[in-house]
C-alpha cells in the first residue's frame, strides 16, 4: 500500500539507480578538467572520511580484508574512470553494468564447477549487446570500451571479495576502509602520473555530489532499503542503474544511440536482469551483489 515501508524501500532504491546512473554525466564533464586518477583520489577521500564519521573502523583483520576488497575496488574505479575519458557516458554505464554479468562466471571458475547455465547464457548476450552498443566492427572494441570492460571485471572480483569477507565485519567502516584504500592509491597514482596536486575548482561540484550524494547518500539508501526488501529485490532494483546512465547521457550531454545500439543496450539491460534473478544456487554471490560498485 501506498507510504508503506517496502514501498519506501522501493523508491529508495530508485532514487540510489538514479543517483549511481547519473554519476557518469558528472564524472565525464569532470574529466575535462582533472585526472582520472586525481578525481577518483579525491571523490573517495571525501566519502571515507565521511563514512568513518559514522563508525570509525576498528580491528586488525577488518583492516586486512577491506584492503584486499579496497585494491579491486581501486582496480574498478581507476579503470572505469579512465575509461570514459575515452568513451561515451552511454556505453560506460552499460559496459560496467555488466559486472552483474560477470560475477557468477567468475565465482563459478573459482569455484572449479561450470557456471550457471543461466549465467552463461547472460554472458553471451551481454558480450553481443557489448558489440552492437559500441558500433565497431567484429571484436574491436575502442580503447575506453576496454578500459570500462576491465573495470566491469574488477567490480566482479570486488564482489567476490564481499561475499567472503563481508559477513565478518559491520558494513559502515568496513565500506570506508575500502574508499580509503581507493582513496590513497589513487592519489598516489595521481602523483606519480598526473602530477597530483588539488583539483580545480570547476571539480569541486562533481566531486562533493560524487563523494557525498552518490558515494555515501546513495549507499545509505541502499542500505536501508535492502533491509525493507532484501538483496534479490533490491539487486533487481538496481539494474536499472545503466538505464537511468543512458537516459542521463542522452538528456544533459545529447548522446544519441542508432538502431543498433537500442538493440545492444536491450541486450545488456536484459542480460543484468536475468543475472540478477536467475542465480538463485549462488545465494552468497546474490547477497553481496547489491553493494555498490558503481
Amino acid at each position: 500500500m501506498p507510504g508503506s515501508p517496502k514501498v519506501r524501500a522501493l523508491f529508495a532504491l530508485l532514487v540510489a539507480a538514479f543517483l549511481f546512473g547519473s554519476t557518469f554525466v558528472v564524472i565525464k564533464t569532470a574529466l575535462e578538467d582533472v585526472g582520472p586518477l586525481t578525481f577518483v583520489g579525491w571523490r573517495f577521500l571525501i566519502g571515507a572520511l565521511l563514512l568513518a564519521a559514522f563508525a570509525f573502523p576498528k580491528g586488525r583483520l577488518l583492516w586486512l580484508h577491506g584492503l584486499v576488497a579496497g585494491v579491486a575496488l581501486f582496480a574498478g574505479y581507476a579503470l572505469q574512470t579512465a575509461g570514459l575519458a575515452l568513451t561515451s557516458a552511454s556505453n560506460s554505464a552499460l559496459i560496467t553494468g555488466m559486472y552483474v554479468v560477470f560475477t557468477p562466471l567468475l565465482g563459478a571458475a573459482f569455484a572449479r564447477r561450470p557456471p550457471n547455465p543461466w549465467a552463461a547464457g547472460s554472458a553471451a548476450a551481454a558480450f553481443g549487446g557489448l558489440i552492437l552498443v559500441t558500433g565497431t566492427e567484429g571484436v574491436s572494441l575502442g580503447a575506453g570500451d576496454l578500459l570500462t570492460l576491465g573495470c566491469a571485471l574488477a567490480f566482479a572480483l570486488h564482489i567476490l571479495a564481499l561475499a567472503r569477507f563481508a559477513r565478518h565485519h559491520p558494513v559502515v567502516p568496513f565500506t570506508s576502509v575500502q574508499l580509503a584504500v581507493t582513496a590513497v592509491l589513487s592519489l598516489v597514482g595521481s602523483n606519480l602520473v598526473e602530477g597530483g596536486g588539488l583539483p580545480p575548482t570547476s571539480v569541486w561540484p562533481a566531486l562533493v555530489l560524487t563523494g557525498i550524494a552518490v558515494g555515501v547518500g546513495a549507499f545509505l539508501l541502499q542500505i536501508w532499503a535492502q533491509t525493507v526488501v532484501g538483496p534479490a529485490t533490491a539487486a533487481v532494483v538496481l539494474a536499472a542503474e545503466p538505464v537511468f546512465g543512458v537516459a542521463t547521457a542522452w538528456v544533459i550531454l545529447g548522446e544519441r544511440l542508432d538502431t543498433s545500439g537500442w538493440v545492444g543496450t536491450a541486450l545488456i539491460i536484459t542480460a543484468i536482469f536475468v543475472a540478477v534473478t536467475r542465480q538463485a544456487d549462488e545465494p552468497a554471490i546474490r547477497a553481496e551483489a547489491v553493494t555498490p560498485a558503481h
